[in-house]
């Protein structure tokens, strides 16, 4: 039992950390043919919301399109970057679909971006500046130092690392990499490292104030719903093609592959901070708090180029993103924008980032950065006008629209982030999740609730007659709702689920967000066909879970612990890492699971000794606690019942439970 619970916990960790870990992104599964995609056409409702758009949005303004094919220098030859065992990462052939007009099925708009994200290769930024795009998430970029690259967010996974380089290579000359920078603490920003730098040796690698700890800790304490979440917002089940996953709106896709980490040689604390590294002079901005916990500006003062991290895209980005996660701070967002245009913008003459194309030219550089700065304090300061009136967050998302000059701008578009859920987000980093309507201070779960709508509203055939009336006049977001109560008050009703289904394709082809079509076209597909199991697996990467501090671990153990069945059990362990000179005690006290870092081993019913490389393989799943055991790497001192009973308190979690059913 005890052998089964560590390496239930274990696996549940490093599957968090390989996969929700990734920010907002991630693993890609493959493709299917349209036809095979099982979501219904596209209505003469969606087709003419759709058309519609095409009258409200400048289409013919096509300066994105120059911009993101400037400096082309060369693409692979081969479409598809593969693990070592032959598995794909990547390939751009399966979004071979994006081609002429927006069909019916896929906002135009949000076709548009997914046009402009399949533009891949290497590009010249700059003279000595150069972005492979188009291979990955986000973007990797190569500076040129006096002796070799300096890299700028190395990807997502060693196997879309090393095809950057390997372009670079083929392109430009074979040069060592001397030096590496992370933006963020996201793992489409630091997966690949290795596959740049497999030997670090002496390479200064840089990062924020507090890197490592928010690369591993965001999705570890709830990282199976992140995950599970993350499904939906991601589309991993569904197909490449009009009708299911077209775009990510920072990039095509996300990749699986192998994770990877290099440890820090050096953080920035604050603002400025210049580094020179080989020779090419730098200045950080630290801007904690906004996009990531954990993120950085760079200015490149001799090259008057400046790397906007995540912070500023062509798209709005996420002050929620609904995988889950932290409410992020629009206010503090906006400021750090300001803070650059002040310190940077009198010069900058070329704007790069980590997603997306550049932006050449002062006037246009600070333009770009003022509507970036203003739609995140725009959303705020309108959402807390909204809110003084008395205004609630859903009345409020349902009221906000951008001014004409940001609405009409691309590069603030809700590809991603939406001013719908943005504004949402803002309302519950003021006020949390209650409205102050005491009908919604306890109202009932979800069944429950259901269950009584259907009665009153005449029983689950006359609510789906209605709902069915309601589709056909084109209502999707309210048969969406209703035919939610009828789902979870009788699972076994295929036509409700049906109807459901079918309104949530509607609502997905509508959306401008490709996470929001995202989350409507996997509930459909699962609807449809029930809950499937995600197409790849991960074991977590040795590098990030032997990044990860102890302390973490343990607080990962205390949130599996069952209060209801720990009541009245109290039990005391020691865990001491002989290799690290690290002992941790945990103790069990009112239901509640308590760690703390000591100098020594307490009185304990039983002590742990061990190696933390040896905790490291079980938790990637590398070895089980049992061998461990009988291969004595692992030493326990005490009462191994007393270690059996505390791991059978803690609860196993399964990523597959149900969103749209009961």
């Amino acid at each position: 039992m005890t052998s089964n619970r560590v390496a239930h916990v274990a696996a549940s960790i490093a599957f968090a950390l390989g996969v929700a870990a990734c920010g907002d992104e991630a693993p890609t599964p493959g493709a299917l043919g349209d036809a095979e995609s099982g979501h219904v056409a596209a209505t003469s409702y969606t087709a003419k919301a759709n058309a519609a758009v095409l009258d409200r949005l400048p289409f013919d303004d096509r300066a994105d399109f120059v911009a993101a094919k400037r400096g082309f220098i060369g693409s692979r030859k081969d479409p598809v970057i593969r693990k070592a065992d032959g598995s794909e990462v990547w390939n751009l052939d399966r979004f071979a679909f994006t081609e002429g007009d927006a069909p019916d099925s896929v906002h135009p708009s949000l076709w548009r971006q997914a046009k402009l994200n399949l533009m891949h290769g290497l590009y010249e930024v700059q003279e000595g500046i150069y972005q492979v795009r188009g291979y990955d998430l986000a973007n990797m970029t190569f500076i040129a130092g006096d002796t070799g690259w300096i890299v700028i967010d190395p990807g997502t996974t060693m196997e879309t690392g090393r095809a950057a380089l390997e372009l670079v290579t083929e392109h430009l000359g074979e040069r060592p990499v001397t030096g590496l920078i992370y933006t963020h603490s996201h793992i489409d920003h630091f997966g690949g490292a290795r596959g740049v730098l497999p030997e670090p040796g002496d390479t200064p690698v840089i990062a924020p104030e507090g890197f490592i700890v928010e690369a591993v800790s965001e999705n570890v304490l709830a990282g199976t719903t992140m995950s599970r979440r993350a499904s939906y917002m991601f589309g991993f089940l569904l197909h490449r093609g009009p009708r299911g996953h077209v775009d990510s709106g920072l990039g095509k896709a996300s990749t699986p592959g192998t994770f990877s980490l290099v440890a820090p040689t050096r953080t920035v604390d604050h603002t400025p901070t210049e580094i020179t590294v080989d020779g090419v002079r730098m200045i950080f901005q630290n801007t904690p708090g906004a996009e990531a916990p954990a993120e950085m500006m760079v200015y490149l003062p001799d090259r008057k180029a400046i790397c906007g991290a995540e912070n500023v895209s062509h798209v709005l980005h996420n002050l929620y993103t609904l995988r889950g996660a932290k409410v992020r701070d629009a206010l503090l967002w906006s400021g750090y924008i300001q803070e650059t245009i002040d310190r940077f913008g009198g010069e900058a003459e070329v704007l790069f980032a980590s997603h997306h194309w550049p932006t050449w030219g002062n006037a246009e550089i600070v333009d770009y950065l003022k509507k970036q700065r203003d739609v995140y304090k725009y959303i705020h300061d309108q959402t807390l006008r909204l809110a003084n009136h008395g205004e609630t967050m859903i009345e409020i998302a349902e009221q906000i629209e951008l001014p004409k000059s940001l609405a009409e701008t691309f590069a603030v578009r809700g590809y991603y982030g939406t001013v719908n859920h943005n504004s949402k987000a803002v309302y519950q980093h003021y006020f949390g999740f209650f409205d102050a309507n005491p009908a919604n201070l306890n109202p009932l779960p979800p069944v429950d609730a259901a269950e009584r709508y259907v009665e009153f509203m005449g029983g689950g055939a006359a609510l789906l007659e209605k709902a069915q009336a309601s589709y056909d006049r084109g209502e999707y977001r309210w048969v969406a709702q209703v035919v939610n109560h009828l789902v979870f008050a009788e699972p076994d009703n295929e036509a409700a689920k049906a109807l459901l289904a079918s309104a949530y394709d509607q609502l997905g082809y509508q959306a401008e967000s490709g996470p929001w079509r995202d989350f409507y076209l996997t509930g459909a597909k699962e609807l449809r066909e029930g809950m499937a199991p995600l197409p790849f697996e991960t074991t977590g990467s040795s590098d990030i879970v032997g990044a990860m501090p102890s302390d973490l671990f343990f607080d990962a153990l205390a949130v599996r612990l069952n209060g209801p069945d720990a009541e009245d059990e109290e039990v005391t362990l020691n865990f001491v890492f002989t290799d690290i000179d690290e002992t941790h005690v945990v103790w069990l006290e009112n239901a509640v699971l308590h760690h703390r870092r000591a100098d020594a081993p307490v009185e304990a019913d039983a002590t742990l000794k061990l190696t933390r490389e040896t905790w490291d393989q079980i938790i990637t799943k590398q070895t089980t606690l049992r061998r461990k055991l009988l291969a004595g790497d692992i030493d326990v001192d005490g009462s191994r019942l007393a270690l059996i009973g505390f791991f059978s308190l803690l609860d196993d979690f399964d990523p597959e439970f149900p969103i749209v059913t009961p």
